[in-house]
């Protein structure tokens, strides 16, 4: 069964990109980043590419490519561009899919849209990445909250870096979300490494 899966992030740095590859690989899904908003030379499509060891995924092209390491709106202002969640359109494959987002949730495409916004108009399942620090407990939450009162379905939830069990059962037991996979921190991100993580993922 093919499915798409948009995975989104509790904030910025918490590993989207790595756990995207490793969804990737394990599922040997498609990738696709509609909108990358910083250094074009070193994008979340190469990296994911080049970690990917299966011959079936194809990483489909970004419908946005914006030069600065900022918010989309204000990126996509300083090059000149208006983005607008219509001519974000689906890549067409007959194979799963992964998307992956830029930030989080509330992330501005413009001045009236939001990445919530692109997920609903997508039709996708959402993955939410969280990472354990001080304050992610509040950041996950919120995450899963603004989900469930935008009605967009949520597949679950992946913890990816150092575990912290209190933090992980706490999120779990009070958003009723399913944990489908606890990542270790990984001191290396290689192909053999993304190839060993999809074991830690239930999917």
């Amino acid at each position: 069964m093919n499915n798409t899966y948009f995975i989104t992030g509790i904030g910025t740095g918490i590993g989207k990109t790595v756990v995207s590859s490793i969804l990737t690989e394990k599922l040997h899904a498609d990738y696709w980043k509609p909108i990358q908003s910083g250094d074009l030379d070193v994008s979340d499509s190469l990296f994911v590419g080049n970690l990917i060891s299966n011959t079936k995924t194809v990483i489909h092209p970004e419908r946005y490519r914006l030069g600065q390491p900022l918010s989309p709106h204000l990126s996509a202002k300083i090059d000149g561009l208006h983005i607008t969640i219509d001519s974000i359109k689906k890549p067409f494959t007959n194979n799963s899919l992964i998307i992956e987002g830029a930030g989080g949730l509330m992330v501005p495409l413009n001045d009236k849209e939001l990445i919530c916004d692109l997920i609903k108009s997508l039709g996708a399942k959402v993955i939410v990445v969280s990472q354990n620090y001080l304050g992610s407990i509040n950041h996950t939450l919120l995450t899963l909250e603004a989900l469930k009162a935008n009605k967009i379905p949520i597949e679950g939830l992946i913890f990816n870096g150092t575990a912290n069990h209190e933090t992980e059962n706490y999120i779990e037991n009070y958003s009723d979300v399913r944990v489908i996979g606890k990542i270790p921190f990984m001191s290396r991100i290689d192909k053999e490494h993304i190839i060993s993580a999809g074991q830690y993922i239930n999917l």
